[in-house]
């Protein structure tokens, strides 16, 4: 269950939020602003919305649901936006929060002494400017992507040293054979529009899931969950 509330000092300038706790999320929505980042530490891949069956743009987080092998290392890796936000989301042009969410209730200052924004809160309130724009910005991306029939299934098949596997299904990534098919037209509409770049950055990081499986590896063998 939810409770989100508009935020206000009035009636929350005594709110803590743990800013820096990990979820258990094995797949996170993420904007094509953050690719640059992303990639350097996630594989990007679409998936579908499961209620909608809308495909969105995610970061891979872990190979089993809930299972986030990022989760010990804190500001030590760049966290996706959607995980950043916490329980903060937009409610028309006010910020809200949801006051039942487990982050709540120690930590990072939401309002000081005199009912003026944090640091943190104010980081918050970038982190919207920033996310609201860039998830439209992704929409359009995903659906030029869509019509250019440019996304295509990507099997995942893992194997562990504990001796587990697992195939993974729903997940989709960039067809390079459409891509380099493509008329010349398309192509530098792709380029003037700054889709080539997060296409490249997109299959790039591919090269994170042997990556990935390494840290799962480490997991299995010294027996540290994977999320906290």
């Amino acid at each position: 269950m939810s409770n989100i509330v508009v935020l206000n000092s009035a009636e929350h300038r005594d709110l803590r939020v743990q800013a820096l706790s990990a979820e258990p999320r094995n797949f996170i929505g993420v904007i094509v602003t953050e690719f640059s980042q992303l990639a350097m530490h996630y594989p990007i891949l679409f998936s579908k919305d499961a209620d909608t069956g809308t495909f969105y743009c995610g970061a891979m987080l872990g190979f089993n649901t809930g299972e986030n092998l990022f989760a010990e290392e804190g500001a030590n890796v760049y966290r996706p936006l959607n995980l950043q936000r916490g329980p903060f989301f937009t409610a028309g042009s006010d910020l809200a929060i949801d006051l039942d969410s487990p982050k709540v209730g120690s930590g990072e200052a939401l309002f000081d002494e005199t009912g003026a924004p944090t640091a943190y809160l104010k980081s918050i309130l970038a982190l919207f400017r920033d996310l609201v724009p860039g998830i439209e910005r992704t929409r359009i991306f995903t659906q030029t992507l869509l019509g250019l029939k440019l996304i295509e299934p990507i099997d995942l098949n893992v194997r562990f040293d504990d001796g587990s596997a697992l195939a993974l299904a729903g997940l989709y990534t960039i067809n390079k054979e459409a891509l380099r098919e493509l008329p010349d037209a398309e192509a530098l509409n792709l380029f003037r529009r700054g889709y080539l770049e997060l296409i490249y950055l997109m299959t790039a990081s591919l090269k994170q899931i042997p990556l990935l499986a390494n840290k799962k590896n480490s997991r299995l063998l010294k027996g540290v969950p994977g999320f906290s």
